[in-house]
């Protein structure tokens, strides 16, 4: 739990007072690692190797599987691997292998993942990607090192948009809804978050770095998460 005394490298340069937060709850794909591995693979990739495996023009494969993804967005089935190497018969471990180079994190994530692991605030990355993207982009950006623990969804089958999910996360890691702090650049989940009760939310206005600013509604802003704090000058 935070030591209300705490006075480290965190500090409420975003208004957030650190010695009421004692949980910090990360999303992973668009938070603290470039959206645009994501959005390659699955916009580029994905369409290319399904039109060849379905001999397609990638113009009508992209629409066929823009549907579909469409129809199951923010279900656990559009985040699930399995159930998309069932739908395409395609290899999605060897999909996520074929531009690991993307995989990169967003401008200040890694000094704020440092920064939170010396201090007494508990970290846990909370994703929708299945495990085995997860696998995959850890093997390239040790992320899970820099936290307490990494929580894919598909561990309690229900995606963060659902309330079930907070409910099995708070079961297994219990935390104070009312002294946490969750950042992710989801819409759809901060309000799920914010229905559970999160108190301290953050979205990210660039997760793709090679896309235009999006649309941050009525949500604060950690576009670059170093500027949450600065170098312990006391230690």
């Amino acid at each position: 739990m935070a030591n209300p005394a705490f006075t480290g490298s965190l500090i409420s340069t975003a208004l957030l007072p650190w010695s009421e937060i004692d949980t910090v709850l990360l999303d992973m794909d668009g938070t603290l690692l470039d959206l645009h591995y994501d959005n390659h693979l699955w916009g580029t990739l994905l369409p290319a190797w399904y039109a060849k495996a379905q001999n397609l023009t990638e113009a009508a494969a992209h629409d066929l599987l823009l549907s579909y993804m469409q129809r199951v967005h923010g279900t656990l089935e559009f985040y699930c691997l399995d159930h998309w190497t069932e739908f395409t018969r395609l290899d999605m471990r060897e999909l996520h292998l074929a531009r690991t180079d993307l995989i990169t994190y967003r401008p200040g994530a890694r000094e704020f993942l440092t920064a939170l692991d010396q201090s007494p605030i508990t970290t846990l990355l909370v994703t929708n990607a299945h495990r085995m993207s997860l696998e995959v982009k850890d093997e390239v950006s040790a992320i899970t090192s820099l936290v307490d623990h990494a929580i894919s969804c598909h561990d309690y089958g229900a995606p963060k948009e659902a309330q079930a999910f907070w409910q099995r996360l708070q079961a297994k890691h219990p935390f104070d809804p009312s002294r946490t702090l969750f950042i992710d650049d989801n819409h759809d989940v901060l309000a799920s978050a914010a229905e559970y009760g999160i108190r301290y939310l953050r979205t990210i206005d660039y997760p793709d770095s090679q896309r235009e600013a999006k649309p941050t509604g009525d949500y604060l802003v950690a576009s670059n998460l170093a500027t949450l704090f600065t170098p312990n000058s006391g230690a």
